[in-house]
């Protein structure tokens, strides 16, 4: 599933913000929680989060990182009775005039007898992932789009804190609302 949103600030400022596993929490349903300890920004960078229904933590894996055009992050395999899931985070971004144009996606990798149940996974993808575009759109391109974004500073060459030395700002941080999942995970 996919949908795309407009936020009106440079793709420099959304990537450092998505680039942050950790601000997901703040607007995805598909992650409850994200670890706070501080991880660089990157390829393979590893976080430990909670998917909505899970009582352990699992990982969350960097699968893609290209600065300022597309950041991937692969979730780690969750059994069930009836089969594994995995999903997949996508984030691809295209500059445009006075914003971004951001494309989020969400893939559920199923087997098993889950492979049943993707009709049902798939509608609830497509009930929740506008909704969480909303609020993705509305953290980052309400009315305070003017204020600066607080998230790592990863300029385009991929280097947390780039070439100034400069310590990466504090992110984002408020409690996240509770994942917004009808079936079973």
């Amino acid at each position: 599933m996919s949908t795309s949103v407009f936020v009106s600030r440079p793709d420099t400022e959304v990537f450092d913000f998505l680039a942050d596993a950790r601000n997901l929490a703040l607007w995805s349903s598909g992650v409850a929680s994200v670890d706070a300890d501080a991880v660089a920004p990157g390829r393979d960078a590893a976080y430990g989060y909670r998917y909505p229904g899970r009582r352990r933590p699992h990982r969350l894996v960097c699968d893609h990182f290209e600065p300022c055009r597309r950041i991937v992050f692969r979730g780690q395999r969750m059994w069930s009775p009836l089969g594994t899931q995995v999903p997949v985070y996508g984030f691809d971004l295209i500059p445009h005039g006075d914003g971004t144009l951001v494309r989020l996606s969400v893939t559920s990798c199923l087997s098993a007898a889950l492979l049943l149940l993707a009709p049902i996974v798939a509608m609830a993808w497509r009930r929740d992932l506008p909704t969480d575009a909303r609020k993705f759109c509305d953290l980052l391109g309400g009315p305070a789009a003017s204020a600066p974004l607080h998230g790592p500073q990863v300029p385009a060459s991929g280097v947390p804190g780039g070439d100034s030395g400069a310590p990466a700002a504090t992110p984002l941080r408020t409690s996240p609302a509770p994942g917004g999942f009808d079936y079973a995970h």
